[in-house]
């Protein structure tokens, strides 16, 4: 049975300026591991500050897909697409 638990996009604002975005089930323990040293290598080189926002998804490969197109984007449509002002395809994806 799939788990009914919603998936998360979510992007942080690291020390050195820059943003990370990631996937996850449970934000504010993947938060709490990214600023522990434990998350992502680039995290763990590159702490966060903050986390800037997230979206939700209705199942892991739909924020994995999300979080490929966030990725590619420009840092200003980045930070709208999370914050709600640009708007998704039918699955969710930025840059429709």
């Amino acid at each position: 049975m799939a788990d009914p638990r919603p998936w998360f996009l979510y992007l942080l604002l690291c020390r050195n300026g820059s943003l990370y975005a990631g996937i996850s089930n449970d934000v504010e323990a993947r938060y709490r591991a990214h600023a522990a040293g434990r998350g992502a290598r680039y995290t763990r080189a590159n702490p966060p500050l903050r986390l800037l926002g997230t979206r939700a998804y209705p199942d892991r490969a739909a924020a994995s897909r999300a979080e490929w197109a966030l990725k590619r984007l420009p840092r200003g449509r980045k930070l709208a697409f999370l914050l709600g002002g640009e708007a998704a395809d039918a699955d969710g994806v930025p840059g429709a």
